[in-house]
């Protein structure tokens, strides 16, 4: 049913011509300073973090599957980190928070989305290297082939890119109301959703239609995973070989508690919950915080890691001397 100050969605040039005005913290317009040189900072150490890492595992010769899905999991967080905090920082620094092109809202929310999903299936395709590492450890070798590597990072990134497309395009062609200020700082799904101008429960279901395939699938893959290796655990009767089996999960285990804490609270829940300040917040977490705590938990928790970088660091000092 149209809705009375839709937006006229059947000219053609609506699309190229509309704009959204994100307010990102416009409210608080004596903390904009601090917040802008905070939000600086931490994507600045969150950009050097991920780089570190990806530049480290590429540059190594030989990399078992799981430093292969690790320098994926960086290259996802250093792209992930670009959409959205850039954008930011120019809402901090305007007074009443920066515009967005139609396209360009779309644009962002397609990639966050979709960086987000791969990241989700990618956490999947970790808990099934952990799973067979352990309770296959014969065949580990065998299986966890280069070419299956490459195939299940393959797989990840084109699902959910097919999924935020879907999502994308859904959300867009909905109307959407003369107010066309988004009180977010970026073009997240739930903040665009809140401006359409339609009374039914179709966004809401193509929401949770992306939630089944973006986070509850591979939730369920991980689950699944480590229930089998949480029965392979028990069977130890070492507590060290258990400790030792136990440790090597602990790096993965802590980032998807982090990632899916957040991505639950902000998008598995009702319309009618959705408050712009508490999700700013969270949001803050999950597109700030969560990237640069990745590479600071596998540099402290990972062997390999820490050894490449260690490695990494005496090349550059020996390239310094000469």
């Amino acid at each position: 049913m149209p809705c009375e100050g839709c937006m006229d969605r059947d000219n053609v040039s609506t699309g190229a011509t509309m704009e959204f005005l994100l307010l990102g913290f416009s409210e608080v317009p004596r903390l904009r300073v601090l917040l802008f040189l905070i939000f600086l900072i931490v994507h600045l150490a969150t950009l050097a973090g991920n780089m570190m890492i990806f530049v480290a595992v590429v540059m190594e010769p030989s990399r078992p599957p799981m430093l292969f899905f690790l320098c994926q999991l960086s290259a996802i967080e250093l792209c992930y980190t670009l959409v959205t905090v850039p954008k930011a920082l120019l809402s901090l620094a305007a007074v009443e928070g920066s515009t967005i092109s139609f396209l360009g809202c779309a644009a962002q929310m397609h990639f966050f989305v979709a960086l987000g999903g791969a990241e989700c299936f990618l956490l999947a395709a970790m808990s099934y290297d952990r799973y067979m590492a352990i309770c296959q450890p014969l065949r580990y070798t065998a299986v966890m082939s280069e070419g299956l590597c490459l195939r299940l990072a393959l797989l990840c990134g084109l699902a959910a890119l097919a999924a935020a497309l879907g999502l994308t395009v859904a959300v867009f062609r909905l109307p959407f109301c003369q107010s066309r200020r988004i009180d977010h700082f970026f073009c997240d799904v739930p903040a665009v959703l809140h401006l359409a101008c339609t009374h039914s429960y179709t966004p809401e279901l193509l929401l949770m239609a992306a939630c089944v395939l973006l986070l509850l699938l591979p939730f369920l893959l991980i689950l699944a995973s480590y229930l089998c290796i949480a029965g392979a655990l028990l069977r130890i009767t070492s507590p060290e070989g258990r400790g030792k089996a136990f440790s090597t999960c602990v790096s993965h285990l802590a980032i998807t508690l982090l990632h899916y804490g957040c991505a639950t609270f902000i998008y598995i829940r009702p319309k009618s919950s959705y408050s712009p300040a508490r999700d700013k917040v969270v949001s803050l977490v999950y597109t700030n915080i969560t990237p640069l705590m990745y590479p600071l938990i596998y540099s402290l928790r990972n062997k390999e890691i820490r050894g490449i970088l260690r490695k990494m660091l005496r090349r550059r000092k020996i390239a310094q001397v000469n």
